[in-house]
């Protein structure tokens, strides 16, 4: 009587736990986004994840397109945090088949982030970054 209880309930929450695991380790598209992070913080009512909104010009004086992403790993959440102000360059992988949002708001969760020394105006034209100023 127990097998026949006990059993499937183990075969099907290793299925369930294998669904996950394949879902949280394979990356249906992945690549960069380059803006300004105007939004980041960390959000929900039992799962807490870290949501985040990229600005993204393409031609100074358009609306900017906004993009919004996931941070998975606090470390990653404190880099970006640090280059909030500054236009850095996103990396993301897109997570297909997580049901509910307690993996987050979106589906692309951003992996690492790289502060940009310039910001490109047109093909061709490239402006350096502004630096602070050192006081004296």
């Amino acid at each position: 009587m127990i097998k026949r209880v006990v059993l499937p309930l183990l075969v099907l929450a290793a299925l369930i736990a294998l669904y996950f695991w394949a879902a949280l380790s394979w990356s249906y598209a992945s690549g960069e986004r380059a803006g300004w992070v105007q939004k980041l913080s960390k959000k929900g009512w039992i799962c807490k994840t870290w949501e985040g909104e990229l600005a993204l010009v393409s031609v100074p004086g358009t609306t900017p397109e906004k993009f919004d992403f996931t941070i998975p790993d606090d470390a990653v959440a404190a880099r970006v945090t640090r280059a909030m102000g500054k236009r850095v360059s996103l990396h993301y992988e897109q997570k297909a088949g997580l049901p509910g949002s307690c993996f987050g708001d979106t589906r692309y969760y951003v992996t690492s982030v790289t502060v940009s020394d310039e910001i490109p105006l047109t093909p061709g034209v490239v402006v350096p970054a502004p630096h602070p100023a050192s006081a004296p």
